[in-house]
């Protein structure tokens, strides 16, 4: 005798319930796990710089160089300084040296622009010793040529205009106010001002200028050698 399965009502669809393979708080942390994947992955993706990556890392080496010196820099620290990776300011820079050959550059540019402002020769010299007391770091670089990469461009350029603008300033004095020589004049301005300049940053000036302005003290001492005869 054979038993017969009941058949199902009419009209009443099978269905298979499959469990689970994760539970909800599996399924959650899965989720999560990927959304970081996803995060890293595109965080590895993004370029090595933010924003003007070489002028953060030339304000960082000025910054550097104004406290503790030249010898003070490091691109591995400056990148650190700047939030990137150790490597990235040598797409800019290449090494030690060629930053420090765009800070001389820059400072030479700056220089430029201030002595080319001048009204005469002893504001030139006014505005040379501004300059080093506003960009102490720069001027520091821009006269170390043992730290600098010779032939750079840039550099040859920007101290080319520099020298330009001495020049044309000390060409402007008649000849009876600075001798018949323009290019010594030139040297001997230069050397006066670059010194006075030099002195005062390195404090050897403190005793003797005291209180009073060093721009003022500087035209006192200009007017000592570039002046015209006694009629």
């Amino acid at each position: 005798m054979s038993t017969a399965k009941p058949a199902k009502p009419a009209g009443t669809a099978e269905t298979t319930v499959e469990s689970p393979s994760k539970s909800p708080s599996e399924s959650a942390e899965t989720a999560s796990e990927s959304a970081k994947n996803t995060k890293a992955s595109a965080s590895s993706r993004r370029p090595y710089h933010h924003g003007d990556l070489r002028r953060a890392i030339l304000t960082a080496a000025l910054d550097v160089i104004a406290v503790d010196g030249p010898s003070a820099l490091s691109l591995r620290d400056l990148a650190r300084r700047a939030g990137v990776s150790h490597a990235a300011p040598a797409h800019h820079f290449k090494d030690r040296t060629g930053l420090l050959t765009a800070i001389a550059a820059e400072g030479f540019g700056l220089l430029a622009g201030a002595i080319g402002e001048a009204a005469d020769l002893k504001d030139a010299g006014v505005r040379y010793v501004r300059f080093a007391r506003e960009h102490p770091a720069h001027f520091q670089v821009m006269f170390a040529p043992e730290l600098l990469r010779d032939g750079d461009l840039e550099l040859t350029t920007a101290r080319a205009l520099a020298a330009d603008a001495l020049s044309h300033a000390v060409s402007a004095v008649p000849a009876e106010g600075r001798g018949p020589d323009a290019r010594l004049a030139g040297v001997a301005a230069w050397s006066l001002a670059h010194g006075f300049a030099t002195l005062l940053l390195g404090h050897n000036l403190d005793g003797a200028v005291s209180e009073r302005d060093p721009e003022e003290v500087f035209r006192a001492l200009a007017s000592m050698l570039f002046q015209a005869p006694a009629e």
